[in-house]
């Protein structure tokens, strides 16, 4: 792309990548090559698909429809709270009747690992209580009263995990849905699904249920995690790779990559239509969690954000910084790195 080099008609990219590719012209305005997009597709992954999010250009399609869910074992919760989980209040105080009254079987697990697996886990708790990374003027926002709450109750809920969760990583989270050891997990993808249910990886099939993460002040807000098709500002053919991008994400072929490689849609009626449903039962409430999904912060800098908040996270939760230190140190580099 920087290069100009013309190698490709049609990319995917990361919606992490999308501020960078779109704020620097490397991508074609899809508007100008006609077509548009209908409103099937669901209005987060379209948001991301624009810049400025949600208001500018459509310089993509959302083709994986990838949504942060929630997870918990349905007779569990009934036993020990009743039900799903409400908040993040009631998480906690769920997984603590747990890892006290189940033997064998902890309250919750997450991904504890630093960088990427740690900030995923930790972000739809900070916005569920009204914390942010990065405000919307787009400065550092970690030294706040609402992300060191919504840190606190992340480092109570360490004390019903698995011990040694501070390296744990999808395989262990999925272990430990699978084998039937944990109540809850905080983080549950797509493409991790299909196998809770069959009898030959899972000891427990039927009993986890899928949901949107849960929310404390503020709504439930499941982190979105789209992958997105786009046709470079350089691309020999563009024309050519925008009726590319509308036959691979049309309804049909949605539908097809869905029942055939557990592909999530972008497509609202995807999640509806019966032949699907069939067989993800949680489909539904999938899209739910989509329709509800915040992006990370939209900055050409996430990644060296994401790094700073994920070591800062782990030095909070294996215990050698406190909470509010943590979030002063990690919202000073942050500011550092936004600064650049």
């Amino acid at each position: 792309m920087r290069e100009k080099a013309g190698a490709y008609d049609v990319i995917m990219l990361d919606d992490t990548w999308a501020v960078e590719f779109m704020s620097r012209g490397w991508l074609t305005d899809l508007d100008k090559l006609g077509g548009g997009i209908d409103n099937d597709f669901v209005g987060s992954a379209v948001a991301v698909s624009r810049y400025p999010v949600g208001s500018g250009p459509l310089y993509a399609v959302p083709f994986v429809g990838n949504v942060e869910l929630f997870a918990y074992r349905s007779d569990l919760m009934k036993k020990h709270l009743g039900g799903a989980p409400k908040s993040w209040s009631d998480v906690l105080k769920a997984a603590k009747a747990v890892s006290a009254g189940e033997k064998g079987v902890s309250g919750v697990v997450f991904r504890g690992k630093k960088a990427n697996p740690i900030v995923t886990g930790f972000l739809p708790i900070l916005w569920g209580h009204g914390g942010r990374v990065v405000d919307k003027d787009g400065k550092a926002a970690l030294d706040s009263d609402a992300a060191l709450k919504a840190l606190n109750l992340f480092l109570e809920l360490k004390k019903s995990a698995p011990k040694g969760v501070e390296t744990y990583n999808s395989s262990e989270v999925r272990d430990a849905l699978m084998q039937g050891t944990t109540a809850m997990s905080i983080e549950l993808w797509p493409s991790w699904a299909p196998s809770l249910d069959d009898p030959k990886k899972s000891r427990v099939p039927g009993k986890i249920e899928i949901m949107a993460a849960p929310g404390e002040t503020e709504q439930s807000s499941p982190m979105l995690g789209t992958w997105l098709l786009a046709v470079p500002a350089d691309a020999k053919n563009p024309k050519r790779g925008r009726a590319f991008i509308d036959f691979v994400t049309s309804a049909a072929n949605q539908k097809a990559l869905a029942l055939e490689f557990g592909t999530p849609p972008t497509r609202a009626s995807i999640y509806a239509d019966a032949d699907v449903v069939a067989k993800y039962r949680w489909y539904p409430a999938q899209l739910k969690a989509l329709q509800q999904a915040r992006p990370r912060p939209r900055i050409t800098q996430w990644s060296k954000v994401e790094a700073v908040l994920g070591d800062y996270l782990q030095l909070a939760l294996i215990g050698e910084m406190k909470a509010k230190d943590a979030l002063s140190e990690a919202n000073r580099q942050v500011a550092r790195a936004l600064s650049r």
